[in-house]
């Protein structure tokens, strides 16, 4: 009887969460993808149906600038794996392109030509990086530990890592050790063997969103040429810290790969020179991401920092649902665990948006707890932390 009348108090008393009013959980209702400054990925899909061309995709995001013919026949070095323990690279056996040359070279020292038939596995240690290479009906071939590996090769070549896989066709692979890991680069030509592996659109695209999208990756590349990054050993990251680049993946996607490699070849003026976005005689600050919630915004909103060129213009075509069917309208839950982890409170009674752009995108979000504690948040980090896709969005609290 005492059991039964417990298990009735219990069925009676409703969850803390609910007693004291805090919600399960909140829902966004926003539009568009990414942070709204520059070229409008969806929005050059839009321009190249009605029948616009490159330069002039180009002209409209990015107002008052040029698309002119510049040298871009210059080695980049691409970081492809960062601050990683070890690397796996295995000789492709692709009968399309195999690879037919390999070689490994210990900091200044001389090439050792390696089986075709070989994996070679590096490993960071207290000595530097070690190499083991395998090869069938072989044994194993223990190299001393170098802080400096370089591999030449011809063909394709693919690289394992923790973060991922990639195949790569072009240059030649670096690993160096930095601190106690490894950076795993890749250095080849600017002008084609780099934009080949740029993979942020589709491929599937119209030729002339497409060849926009080269020519502001490259634009984006020229930029960074300057000096390598010690952090990276690198001019530029391969993924979400510049522009997304993956390799020998790109260019040999099933029947559409060749469209993005015809852009890339459609933007070279010549065998050195490739098309690029010039403001007042020289390269602009170059952006571009998925779609808006209708208009682009001023890069002064989002980071501060104004450009004539990164203005606000109307960008209706990211909210075309057959354009845009997934980010011209979305939800996002979420679910109090994670908001309050977010803000660093224990929970969260209530969430609210401060401060909007002309745009109408959020600027910080302030969060308050059951408690009256706040806490607040830039846009920016709250998108990151909780997988947000942009920054137009509303908040609903709900039980």
């Amino acid at each position: 009887m005492k059991r039964a009348f417990l298990a009735l108090i219990l069925i009676l008393i409703p969850t803390a969460a609910h007693a004291d009013g805090v919600p399960d959980h909140f829902i966004l209702s926003g539009s568009g993808f990414g942070h709204g400054v520059g070229l409008s990925q969806v929005g050059a899909q839009g321009q190249a149906m009605e029948g616009k061309s490159a330069t002039q995709i180009l002209n409209y995001y990015f107002p008052g600038t040029q698309i002119v013919p510049v040298s871009d026949n210059t080695n980049i070095r691409v970081n492809i794996a960062h601050q990683v323990s070890s690397a796996l690279l295995v000789a492709s056996k692709s009968s399309l392109i195999p690879t037919t040359v390999l070689s490994v070279t210990a900091g200044d020292l001389a090439a050792t030509p390696v089986p075709l038939t070989s994996s070679l596995r590096f490993l960071a240690s207290a000595k530097g990086i070690s190499l083991s290479i395998t090869a069938p009906k072989a044994a194993t071939q223990n190299l001393p530990a170098s802080p400096l590996w370089t591999i030449s090769f011809s063909g394709v070549l693919t690289i394992n890592t923790t973060q991922g896989m990639m195949n790569l066709r072009y240059g030649s692979i670096q690993l160096r050790l930095v601190g106690a890991k490894i950076e795993v680069t890749n250095t080849m030509n600017l002008h084609n063997e780099y934009l080949y592996g740029i993979s942020e659109i589709p491929s599937r695209y119209l030729q002339a969103a497409l060849q926009a999208q080269v020519i502001a990756s490259r634009t984006y590349a020229l930029g960074k040429l300057g000096s390598i990054r010690k952090e990276c050993d690198c001019n530029i990251y391969s993924g979400i810290y510049d522009q997304n680049y993956i390799g020998y993946a790109k260019e040999s996607e099933k029947t559409v790969g060749a469209y993005w490699k015809a852009a890339v070849d459609t933007t070279s003026t010549d065998a050195t020179s490739g098309l690029a976005i010039y403001y007042q005689g020289k390269p602009i600050s170059v952006y571009f991401f998925a779609s808006s919630a209708g208009t682009t915004q001023k890069s002064a909103d989002v980071w501060g920092g104004s450009q004539p060129y990164l203005a606000n213009v109307p960008d209706p075509w990211s909210l075309d649902i057959f354009l845009n069917p997934y980010y011209s309208h979305w939800q996002r839950v979420l679910i109090q665990k994670n908001v309050a982890e977010a803000f660093k409170l224990p929970d969260v009674l209530s969430l609210k948006i401060i401060g909007r752009t002309a745009t109408n995108s959020a600027i910080n979000i302030d969060a308050i707890s059951s408690s009256g504690k706040t806490s607040e948040l830039s846009v920016g980090d709250f998108k990151v932390k909780l997988k947000i896709p942009s920054s137009w969005f509303e908040i609903s609290n709900t039980n």
